[in-house]
């Protein structure tokens, strides 16, 4: 059985790398635009993994985890953070809000996949 991927990204060129690295790997992706829109699919279709990034319009990703982390079938999903952020405290800030692991911009497509494998068990 396929994997399925949110990727939740305000750029469009980072969505379309996402995309292609994920979906070359044999993964199904779907795409949101910001956190409420990620919420939104979320709550349309199961994934297997959510990867956003951090600064976003309407809703940032730290605010999206922690939504998630409140809906009853969303609890268990891993969360990858991909942003251009390496600060510490946030990093610390987003494992509290319950996010599983962290990827930083600009991200190499293998890393990414070997992370998505690591993440999904498979």
């Amino acid at each position: 059985m396929t994997a399925s991927i949110l990727t939740v990204d305000d750029s469009p060129s980072i969505r379309v790398a996402l995309k292609i690295a994920l979906t070359n790997a044999g993964y199904s992706v779907a795409e949101a635009g910001n956190g409420a829109e990620g919420i939104e699919k979320a709550k349309a279709s199961a994934f297997d993994l959510i990867i956003t990034d951090l600064n976003m319009p309407v809703m940032d990703g730290l605010t999206m985890i922690e939504e998630m982390r409140r809906m009853p079938d969303q609890m268990g999903v891993p969360i990858v953070f991909l942003t251009t952020e390496s600060d510490e405290g946030m990093k610390a800030r987003a494992k509290a809000a319950g996010a599983t692991g962290w990827l930083t911009k600009p991200f190499d497509p293998d890393q990414l996949v070997r992370i998505a494998k690591k993440v999904l068990g498979r």
